[in-house]
């Protein structure tokens, strides 16, 4: 499998501040690729790099094994977080417009299909629903059948229901052999979606790899959780890693039965208590100390 892109010592400064720092990472063709990381962590910046939107201080990004160029503006497609429609255009009128400014171009009923786009060809843009923007962003990332696509916080605002129909679409896409770089706040989303991803913060990568491998290296156990209003006392006693974040106190343990027995005198409310198994927000609080979502 040959790499699609690949990011080269990538640095970015802003006056009094270093956005990215020597960020490097490779993406396997096909692959749906996750960069995470809370806000200010350097995800965007690195991928509007990428993009050829913001100009690297250093650093190179390379395209199939060449540096990126005329052809990679040809081949990529990119839904952008915020992105604004022409009023007045209908969604079909919104697809051929955009189509136009490409030499490269995809098969638009393919497209609409995909996208589920069928019965709203002739809906006015401003008559779109949330789930339906962006299911048409995503179509328009697609006129110019790229190779690469660019989905920066796709599911932003939508709700559950509309997130999931999201997934599935961006699924579809990836089976198509599509190479998707996505970039995310939600941790369920890029735990169904990636095949590998990357964890940002001040700046820096710091994991980097499969989710269930990563968390798999990282814990052995489980989780216990509790309201931080349920404790009567200190949890001194207890002799296991304990983190306390929003209100909310966990314990990560190999021993649950042990656990509960020892945290039991500390608890005033047993019924609230829930075991479960780590996920990447944890992976993410455990190596940095703060949520994704800060």
């Amino acid at each position: 499998m040959q790499t699609a892109l690949e990011a080269r010592n990538l640095v970015k400064r802003y006056p009094g501040v270093l956005a990215v720092n020597d960020v490097s990472f490779a993406v396997a063709e096909g692959c749906c690729f996750g960069l995470l990381g809370p806000n200010g962590a350097g995800k965007t910046t690195t991928v509007e790099i990428i993009e050829g939107v913001s100009p690297a201080t250093a650093g190179e990004v390379y395209y199939f094994g060449k540096p990126a160029g005329h052809r990679f503006r040809e081949e990529a497609g990119i839904q952008f977080q915020n992105t604004a429609l022409q009023d007045y255009l209908t969604v079909r009128e919104t697809l051929q417009m955009f189509r136009k400014l490409y030499a490269r171009r995809a098969d638009l009923d393919r497209i609409i299909e995909d996208c589920s786009l069928g019965d709203l060809l002739d809906r006015d843009n401003r008559k779109l629903s949330g789930g339906q923007r962006q299911r048409l962003f995503l179509a328009v990332a697609l006129v110019n059948r790229p190779r690469l696509v660019f989905l920066d916080e796709p599911t932003t605002g939508l709700d559950p229901q509309a997130r999931r129909n999201f997934w599935t679409l961006v699924q579809r896409i990836q089976g198509s052999g599509t190479t998707i770089i996505l970039t995310t706040h939600y941790m369920d989303e890029a735990h169904v979606l990636c095949d590998q991803i990357a964890i940002m913060d001040e700046g820096q990568i710091i994991a980097r790899g499969a989710p269930d491998e990563l968390l798999q290296s990282r814990y052995d156990g489980l989780i216990i959780e509790l309201p931080l209003d349920d404790l009567t006392d200190e949890l001194d006693g207890i002799d296991h890693t304990v983190y306390e974040s929003l209100g909310i106190v966990e314990i990560v343990t190999t021993d649950v039965s042990k656990s509960l027995e020892s945290l039991a005198p500390h608890v005033d409310n047993l019924n609230r208590i829930k075991i479960r198994q780590a996920n990447l927000e944890d992976l993410f609080l455990d190596l940095t100390g703060h949520s994704l979502r800060s």
